[in-house]
């Protein structure tokens, strides 16, 4: 038995319910978020897709926040873009690329050391990765 057997796993808990035939919302926590579930469109909330990009963009950021403390690596801010495209038959995404925009003084070497961290411990982007072309870099603003 390792040790990471003996750590609890995480879980998480999200419940969404249908608000008319434009959108939905999920609630989770103290927080709500509506989802474009029409099946014309509804510019005023994320669809499955683009919640799906969101959830990988906040996933590498937040593994930012995770490891700069760890790395003792300095930044004053960070973008990240996503770009996705879906294909028909299956209805899957077909490919992902990202870009990810550091503030920093850092070196090249560390920002390299920065991105791999982020792929390594990303919840997100290791469950995306296995199915989906997934690509992007990393680079100073």
């Amino acid at each position: 038995m390792t040790t990471s057997d003996l750590k609890p796993k995480m879980n998480f808990h999200v419940e969404t319910s249908r608000a008319d035939a434009h959108s939905s919302f999920s609630r989770c926590k103290s927080a709500e978020i509506i989802l474009d579930t029409d099946m014309q469109g509804n510019p005023n909330a994320f669809n499955p897709a683009e919640l799906l990009l969101s959830a990988l963009s906040a996933c590498i950021i937040k593994g930012v926040e995770r490891v700069t403390p760890i790395l003792h690596f300095q930044l004053k801010g960070i973008q990240v873009i996503v770009d996705g495209i879906r294909q028909d038959v299956p209805p899957k995404m077909e490919s992902i690329r990202y870009k990810i925009i550091v503030d920093t003084d850092e070196s090249d070497d560390r920002l390299h050391l920065l991105h791999e961290n982020i792929k390594k411990y990303g919840t997100v982007f290791n469950t995306i990765a296995p199915g989906t072309d997934l690509s992007g870099e990393i680079c100073r603003k």
